[in-house]
C-alpha cells in the first residue's frame, strides 16, 4: 500500500532548518562571535513540541545569551541584525516572516517597564519587516498616553506597515492576541485618520477593526462609515469595499442599519420559496435545496441561510452561510442551488441527528423556512454490497 503524503502544519512551513538558518545567518552578520548553526539547531529542536507563538518566545530564549544583557545595547544589536525593510512600493499582501517578530519578543520582555521609548523606536523599526501588533499592545496598557503620542505620529508616517500597525495593533478583538485596556471605538480618532489611506494593507486593516467594533458597538461604525462617506478622502469604490467589509458581521446578523447602509432594503418586496431534494438528510452527506426569487421591480438581494441545529439536551443553535448577493429584475425568476456539506467530523460544529430547520434570509429578514431531519452518518462498510 503506498504510504500517505506527509502534511505539513503552517508552523513547520515557518519554522525549519532553512528558515532558522537564514534567520541565524542574519544575526552572525551583526553579532561577532554568533554561532548561526548552533544557534538555528537550538531552536529547531524546540519547535515540534510547541505552538506557533510559543515558538517565538522559544526562538528569543535563545538568542538572548549572544546579545547585551542592557535594553539599550541589545536594541542596536537587534536593530542591526535586522533584513532589509518590506518593499515600500507594495501595496498589500506583504506581512513578512514571523521569524522576524522577535525584536517584538525582546522589546515586550526587556523594555516594557524600564525603557519605554527605546522600546517603541525598536517596534517602529521592527514592524518595517514584520508587523509589530502583538507586541505594541502590552505599550498601550502600562502606558497609554505615550503610545498613543507616537500611534498619532506614526499615522502619518511614510511607510504604509507602520500606518497599518496603529490600526491593527489597536483592534479590539486582535486575533491570536490579548485583550487591551482599550475601549471599542476608542480608537476611532486613529481610523478618522487611515481610512483615507491609498494602500489596501491599511484599509483592510481598518475595515477589520470597525468588523471587531461592529459586534459590539454598531451605531459607532455606521456612524464612521457615514462621515467618511461625507469626508470624500477616500475613493468611492474603495470606500464602499470597506464598507461591505466593516459590516459583513452585521449583514451576516441580519443588521437593519448595515443593510440599509449598504443598499438592501429589510422590507423589499421580493418573493421567496426554497424546496429540498428530500425530507432529511445524512450526517456525512449534503443538504440538496433550491431558493427561488422574485421581485416585480429592480431589487438588490443579499439572500443567505442559516440552519438551526439540533443540540443535546432539547436545545438549538444557528449558523448562518453566505447565499448569493444579485440584483434582481422584474419578470426574471432567480433559481440558486445549494449543496449544503454536512461535515461530520468538523472542527468548530458538532452535527448532531434530530429535527433541523432551513431559514432562507433575503436582505436580513427571514422570509422562507422549511423542516428537515438530520440522520446519523452511516457505519463504514454500510450498503454495501
Amino acid at each position: 500500500m503506498a504510504r500517505a503524503p506527509a502534511t505539513f502544519s503552517r508552523k513547520d512551513q515557518l519554522f525549519n532548518a532553512d528558515t532558522l538558518g537564514q534567520l541565524g545567518g542574519e544575526y552572525a552578520r551583526a553579532l561577532p562571535g554568533f554561532d548561526g548553526a548552533a544557534f538555528a539547531a537550538e531552536a529547531l529542536s524546540g519547535v515540534p513540541e510547541r505552538s506557533l507563538l510559543a515558538c517565538l518566545d522559544w526562538f528569543a530564549d535563545c538568542l538572548e545569551p549572544y546579545l547585551a544583557a542592557d535594553f539599550p545595547t541589545m536594541a542596536a544589536q537587534l536593530e542591526a541584525a535586522m533584513p532589509p525593510a518590506l518593499d515600500p512600493s507594495k501595496q498589500d499582501d506583504d506581512f513578512g516572516h514571523f521569524l522576524h517578530a522577535l525584536p517584538g519578543v525582546l522589546a515586550v520582555r526587556h523594555g516594557l517597564h524600564d525603557h519605554r521609548d527605546r522600546a517603541l523606536d525598536l517596534l517602529y523599526a521592527a514592524t518595517q519587516r514584520f508587523s509589530m501588533e502583538f507586541y505594541i499592545r502590552p505599550f498601550l496598557d502600562l502606558w497609554p498616553d505615550t503610545t498613543w503620542a507616537r500611534l498619532e505620529r506614526w499615522a502619518r508616517d511614510d511607510n504604509y506597515h507602520v500606518r497599518r500597525l496603529v490600526s491593527e495593533g489597536t483592534r479590539p478583538s486582535l486575533p491570536w492576541a490579548g485583550r487591551i485596556e482599550l475601549a471599542p471605538g476608542a480608537a476611532m480618532p486613529l481610523l478618522d485618520s487611515l481610512h483615507g489611506d491609498r494602500t489596501r494593507y491599511v484599509t483592510r486593516s481598518v475595515a477589520n477593526h470597525l468588523n471587531d467594533i461592529a459586534k459590539t458597538h454598531p451605531a459607532t461604525v455606521l456612524s464612521a462609515l457615514q462621515r467618511w462617506a461625507a469626508a470624500q478622502d477616500q475613493t468611492a469604490k474603495e470606500l464602499d469595499w470597506m464598507a461591505r467589509h466593516s459590516l459583513r458581521t452585521l449583514v451576516k446578523d441580519g443588521h437593519a442599519g448595515a443593510m440599509a447602509h449598504l443598499g438592501y432594503d429589510a422590507k423589499a418586496p421580493v418573493e421567496v420559496s426554497v424546496t429540498m431534494d428530500a425530507p432529511d438528510a445524512r450526517i456525512g452527506a449534503a443538504l440538496d435545496f433550491d431558493v427561488t426569487l422574485s421581485a416585480a421591480a429592480r431589487t438588490p438581494v443579499i439572500v443567505d441561510y442559516r440552519i438551526r441545529f439540533a443540540r443535546p439536551g432539547g436545545r438549538s443553535g444557528e449558523k448562518v452561510f453566505k447565499l448569493k448577493t444579485a440584483t434582481l429584475t422584474a419578470g426574471a425568476p432567480l433559481t440558486l442551488r445549494k449543496s449544503h456539506k454536512l461535515k461530520a467530523a468538523a472542527t468548530t460544529f458538532e452535527l448532531h441527528p434530530g429535527p433541523h430547520t432551513l431559514i432562507i434570509q433575503v436582505n436580513g429578514a427571514d422570509r422562507a423556512e422549511i423542516p428537515f431531519a438530520l440522520l446519523p452518518a452511516l457505519l463504514a462498510g454500510a450498503g454495501r454490497g
